[in-house]
């Protein structure tokens, strides 16, 4: 069962501490991974988080640091799957069912629900944090609103 918690709360102390980490002495890398590590150990629908890096000349998605199961998705062509739209518009996508979704890139058989959101610098793609979830119709507004607050916060590390 899964434990009930206060999102807002949550969210809140989370954000502190993602503010904390992208302050802290180490390596871009090291940082990032420190946050899927966080997002994943602390919120129960977050079954994989990861980053990808944007390569505006190639037009694709690099992955980055991740926690959960391995992906074979280690480039991304902008505009495909998820991941890609989000590249190509710049904008957050929500898919809570990916079965309905017709330009998906599956990670694996678990996955149920999906939330990108593009990390921006000057309005530029420059990355994007990619979170799998093994349930239907998980993320809500808080989420996305939450996300995007880390995102931004990131985007300091571009």
């Amino acid at each position: 069962m899964k434990e009930v918690y206060d999102e807002g709360q949550l969210f809140n102390f989370l954000l502190d501490r993602v503010r904390e980490i992208v302050q802290e002495p180490s390596d871009t890398n090291g940082k990032l991974l420190a946050i899927c590590k966080l997002l994943m150990n602390n919120v129960p629908h977050y079954d994989w988080v990861g980053f990808y890096f944007a390569d505006r000349s190639k037009r694709e998605l690099v992955l980055g640091p991740f926690v959960g199961d391995p992906t074979e998705h280690v480039r991304i062509p902008f505009g495909k799957g998820i991941c890609g739209q989000t590249a190509e518009r710049k904008a957050t996508f929500i898919v809570q069912d990916i079965s309905k979704e017709t330009n998906y890139l599956s990670c694996s058989p678990k996955v149920q629900s999906e939330i990108v959101v593009p990390i921006l610098k000057n309005g530029e793609i420059v990355g994007e944090l990619d979170i799998d979830s093994h349930t239907l119709s998980p993320f809500k507004e808080e989420d996305r609103k939450f996300l995007e607050n880390v995102c931004e916060i990131v985007s300091k590390l571009f």
